[in-house]
């Protein structure tokens, strides 16, 4: 059996196939001298928008600009709330802070690492304005629950899928569920890009015209503005990457399915909590991340046994800081703080062999010998 490295992810061995498709449509934009938004966007957008059961796609530069779009597009700002969860990487509460609003973080489900509903009710007040729910992982939140709440409390909803790029809810995709959600292209997504890139996706006529013009400098005729906007916009060559990619994206999260279930067998029974999805719920695992009591300890030990693994989040957004002025101490989300303090991501990506797979579970089993 091979000894070599097992790295957390290989974007080499992802992309390798697909390296002279992805050429020839880069080529084309460079000979058309188009490099912003343009054809190969648009065939983008429309393909993903239909990937995601949803009427449109918004292209962007981010997946940060993505979600600050939707605050914005909700006219959101100073004095008024929005709650997500304080486990997540850091766009999720950036966008509320760029509108000059208040993040307001909940604890979380300590089964799929989402928000957990009941915490998200109780922290509502009369300032509350919206809720970002992230799909972490690639495991959806517990959509119907959300969607009672913001219809109880006439509040937006806001799916950050930057990790869940095709999970279904219930046989619903992810896209189709809330107001708006946004997606990042970032290299180690699910659809990954050539660099930077993201998405909007809504099933409002009038909040894709609008988020159109604000991702253009707020026009809609060259040299007009309407209103103050931002350079959102996509780029063409991660147009072009994207829409060679699409296509396997199915393919990619039928492997990366198919791997975690393998793991399922194979660690059962070791010390650790496995991922599970909840009921109704279609994960795409984005990552596969356990939990262990002595979490560094387990890294260190599997990097010297050549695994490689990584770490989201080893702190959470309520004690970083930049929010020490929001007034959350240690203890404030005992759930999300325990997840920062004993999460650990075990290697996974489409290509992964059986055999790579087979080295990471007996590292494991030889660690808790």
């Amino acid at each position: 059996m091979s000894q070599s490295f097992v790295p957390p992810l290989d974007l080499q061995s992802l992309l390798s196939p697909h390296r002279e498709a992805i050429a020839e449509a880069v080529s084309e934009v460079i000979a058309s001298c188009g490099y912003i938004l343009g054809p190969k966007v648009e065939a983008f957008e429309q393909a993903f928008a239909a990937y995601c059961e949803a009427p449109h796609c918004i292209g962007v530069n981010s997946g940060t600009s993505a979600l600050h779009l939707a605050t914005r597009l909700l006219d959101i700002g100073p004095g008024d709330e929005v709650i997500t969860t304080p486990y997540t990487f850091a766009s999720s509460a950036w966008c509320v802070s760029y509108q000059g609003a208040t993040p307001v973080f909940a604890d979380i489900d300590p089964a799929t690492f989402c928000l957990d509903p009941a915490a998200v009710e109780a922290a509502i007040t009369p300032r509350t304005k919206a809720i970002v729910a992230v799909h972490l992982y690639g495991h959806p939140c517990e959509m119907d629950a959300l969607k009672a709440i913001c219809d109880k409390h006439g509040l937006a909803l806001i799916e950050d899928a930057a990790q869940a790029h095709g999970a279904r809810y219930k046989g619903k995709r992810v896209g189709s569920l809330g107001n708006m959600t946004c997606f990042s292209f970032y290299p180690t997504k699910n659809l990954p890009c050539a660099g930077e890139g993201g998405a909007l996706v809504t099933d409002s006529d009038e909040l894709d015209s609008h988020g159109r013009a604000l991702r253009n400098h707020g026009s809609i005729e060259r040299y007009f503005h309407h209103e103050v906007g931002y350079n959102y916009r996509m780029e063409a060559l991660q147009g072009a990457v994207l829409g060679v990619l699409l296509p396997h994206l199915e393919g990619w999260t039928q492997a990366r399915q198919r791997i975690a279930h393998r793991y399922h067998e194979l660690l059962d029974g070791l010390p650790l909590e496995l991922p599970r999805e909840a009921e109704g719920c279609e994960s795409v695992y984005h990552l596969y991340t356990v939990r262990a009591p002595e979490r560094d300890k387990l890294i260190a030990n599997l990097k010297e046994q050549g695994v490689g693994t990584s770490n989201h989040y080893p702190r959470a957004m309520h004690l970083q800081p930049c929010y020490e002025g929001l007034g959350y101490k240690e203890g404030s989300m005992p759930v999300a703080e325990k997840a920062a303090q004993q999460a650990v991501n075990l290697p996974m990506f489409p290509t992964m062999t059986d055999e790579q797979q087979d080295r990471v579970c007996a590292a494991l089993r030889a660690y808790f010998r």
